[in-house]
């Protein structure tokens, strides 16, 4: 299923992009290879390869905060490959797959004046690439944990094993900057933000146009021109934020007002996690709105902590007629997380569970279907 995802959706971008080299250096950041387009720091792709030709359906899969902590640490360090265990077969078999890394990747920095901070070797991205993730987030409260060299080793690391990062970057351009990459004919763009940061670190930790740092969701303007900019030129834009309350269930004012302010810019889907909890899903606008994946791949969870699971949304690419949404199926796979990991729900339980998930409406602005 892997090699068949990676020939329908990345080997035309390669033909299309190799097809451009006279003239135009190729950028690191792909996923199959390391020649093919990226996004925040590693540059970002022109997002042209395959546009050409016909454009059909596709899905992409979305998990919520990862890092490799506690006993996730010792599991990595054993088995990199197999590290985020089965629920990787649910993210491989999606044409497109995405995960908010929530730590900074390095062996160096001084730790930030914080309680938490967490830290993973570069193996952190052999274990994302092996378990079918494609792009990851770094725009969240760890992705600096420890400064602005834990930064430039995430950030060096990610361009080693090729795999793209957003939300974070050596300026605000390269932070706010897409991925972008050709997935069935679609060119599909991946806009990574956060809206948390520690009071006291939210200066150091801003990107700005001469510094180093995270792509801002506190600048709505800044992130909705992003948006309004990936929209020109991509079939499909997607926007992944760290945003919401830790342990609250209910989308907060803040949030519903942004996810509203991506819609109308046109984001196709606006996806997050952060609460550490799970939060509403549905349609808002003409758009897919999850407020909150919740924990993925996390040491510490349980109870509500350890309610998890895995989006997938068919996305359909071509220009719309009549003011549908391009979000045609929106699929919640419920898991429960043991000793760290998601373990997929099966059944009864999996009903269960995908029920109470969809009573969090109840304190949401989004509705089941598209209207």
């Amino acid at each position: 299923m892997r090699e068949r995802r990676r020939r329908t959706g990345r080997s035309t971008a390669l033909a299309a992009g190799l097809a451009l080299v006279t003239g135009t250096a190729l950028l690191a950041g792909g996923v199959a290879v390391t020649l093919l387009v990226g996004g925040g720091a590693d540059g970002g792709g022109d997002g042209r390869g395959g546009g050409s030709g016909a454009k059909t359906p596709f899905t992409v899969a979305f998990g919520g905060d990862v890092h490799f902590e506690g006993m996730l640490r010792a599991r990595l360090d054993a088995a990199p490959d197999t590290a985020l265990g089965p629920v990787a077969e649910q993210l491989k078999r999606a044409d497109l797959a995405m995960v908010n890394l929530e730590t900074a990747v390095t062996a160096g920095g001084a730790q930030a004046p914080k309680q938490f901070a967490f830290r993973a070797p570069p193996t952190a991205f052999r274990a994302l690439k092996s378990a079918g993730v494609d792009v990851a987030t770094m725009a969240n409260n760890h992705g600096m944990d420890f400064g602005e060299t834990g930064l430039r080793d995430s950030l060096a690391a990610g361009r080693q094993a090729g795999m793209p990062l957003v939300g974070i970057g050596n300026n605000a351009a390269e932070a706010y900057k897409p991925y972008t990459t050709t997935v069935k004919g679609a060119k599909v763009a991946v806009i990574g933000a956060t809206q948390v940061l520690d009071d006291n670190l939210v200066q150091a930790w801003t990107a700005t146009d001469a510094k180093a740092g995270l792509a801002s969701a506190k600048n709505a303007p800044r992130l909705v021109q992003a948006v309004l900019a990936a929209r020109k030129d991509a079939d499909v834009v997607i926007v992944n934020l760290h945003w919401g309350q830790e342990l609250n269930s209910c989308a907060t004012p803040v949030q519903r007002q942004l996810a509203s302010q991506l819609a109308d810019a046109g984001a196709d889907a606006v996806v997050g996690s952060h609460a550490h909890v799970l939060q509403a899903g549905g349609y808002l606008k003409k758009s897919y709105v999850h407020y909150g994946l919740g924990n993925f791949v996390f040491y510490n969870s349980a109870g509500r902590t350890a309610q998890s699971g895995v989006l997938t949304l068919t996305f359909d690419p071509r220009p719309e007629g009549d003011g549908r949404s391009r979000v045609g199926k929106a699929d919640w796979a419920p898991a429960v997380i043991a000793n760290g990991l998601p373990r997929p729900l099966s059944g009864a339980a999996a009903q269960n569970a995908r029920t109470r998930w969809e009573s969090l409406r109840t304190c949401a602005d989004v509705r089941p279907g598209p209207s």
